[in-house]
């Protein structure tokens, strides 16, 4: 098998890469973001809902927001294996990334909301995230100066669900990421930027060996489909099977994307990997048993160097540009 790294060596010609991105650039590589038709973007939205996101009006006791679980240092997401709501209350799944969120094609674990402005009411009325109603939230918002204002240009009418769940997900659909080290490597033909062993695990990455790319390929690292990855041999969540009650849904999940990985630790639904190197080994051991588990799960026997590498692999897919990118600061 001819090397990747050889083959694009062949190929590429070196592009520049700015020093920040402006709304919606497109990454080299991407499909372009498609916006609602009642969504259209327009600066005055994304400016209303980046205030909204940042916001801790957005919760019944004013004390946390968007950004307390998706954090943008850590491509909008948390350290924690469950994310803290009101008055302390516990989340029951791992806080995901919110990078590249504009292409997923349904929203949740068990993918039970078809849009992203739907999605916007999950964490606002979930009793162990906001804990609030949309209308009243939208009523708290109507006694602000400053949101009746901003709601008017950019929706021409007063704050109420439907500004608030378009603003935020205009906001969060610009929320794209595609400029990490393998994305200089692959697109823009900067052949110097990976290591010898971030480029031996892109190669053994997309290897028949790995098979990685089954679930994790396309320039999101994720086909969006659902799986049970052998976790568990009983699960306490039953992910997708809450949705459908299907029995072949038992315990699938959605499969995330493994852009900006590097930094969304802790890993799984439910935060049970600490590190990258744990992923990996759970996954060369052919996980546990389980009655649903994915037939793509099979022990892979990689060497402790294969395993390092793949490890450094997935770290070239952290994108600096994108997560100290001043647009999307508070």
């Amino acid at each position: 098998m001819i090397a990747l790294a050889f083959l694009i060596s062949c190929e590429k010609e070196v592009k520049p890469i700015p020093k920040s991105f402006g709304l919606f650039e497109m990454p080299n590589g991407f499909d372009v973001v498609e916006h609602p038709t009642d969504n259209q973007y327009t600066k005055a939205r994304w400016d209303l809902g980046k205030k909204l996101f940042f916001d801790p009006i957005m919760s019944l006791d004013s004390t946390i927001s968007c950004s307390s679980c998706h954090k943008p240092e850590l491509a909008f997401s948390d350290d924690v294996a469950f994310s803290k709501g009101v008055d302390g209350a516990i989340g029951m799944r791992n806080a995901p990334s919110l990078a590249n969120v504009s292409y997923h094609p349904y929203f949740t674990r068990e993918g039970g909301v078809p849009t992203l402005e739907m999605q916007i009411l999950v964490p606002i009325q979930e009793h162990n995230e906001f804990n609030f109603n949309i209308v009243l939230l939208a009523e708290r918002l109507s006694q602000n100066s400053e949101y009746v204002e901003l709601t008017h240009d950019a929706y021409n009418r007063s704050p109420d669900p439907f500004t608030i769940t378009r603003s935020l997900s205009c906001f969060e659909r610009s929320l794209i990421s595609g400029y990490s080290k393998y994305d200089q490597y692959i697109n823009y033909g900067n052949l110097d930027v990976l290591n010898d062993s971030e480029i031996r695990g892109m190669n053994l990455f997309f290897s028949d060996k790995t098979n990685c790319v089954s679930c994790h390929g396309g320039f999101n690292f994720t086909n969006y489909e659902f799986a049970n990855n052998g976790l568990y041999e009983s699960y306490p969540d039953k992910g997708r099977f809450r949705l459908t009650g299907l029995n072949s849904d038992l315990a699938m999940f959605k499969i995330p994307s493994l852009r900006n990985v590097e930094l969304t630790s802790p890993y799984m639904h439910d935060g049970s990997f600490k590190t990258l190197k744990e992923v990996i080994l759970h996954y060369n051991e052919g996980g546990k048993s389980n009655t649903q588990k994915s037939n793509l799960i099979q022990p892979l026997n990689l060497s402790s160097e294969e395993i390092d590498d793949l490890v450094s692999f997935l770290k070239s897919l952290t994108d600096q540009t994108f997560i100290n990118n001043p647009i999307f600061k508070n």
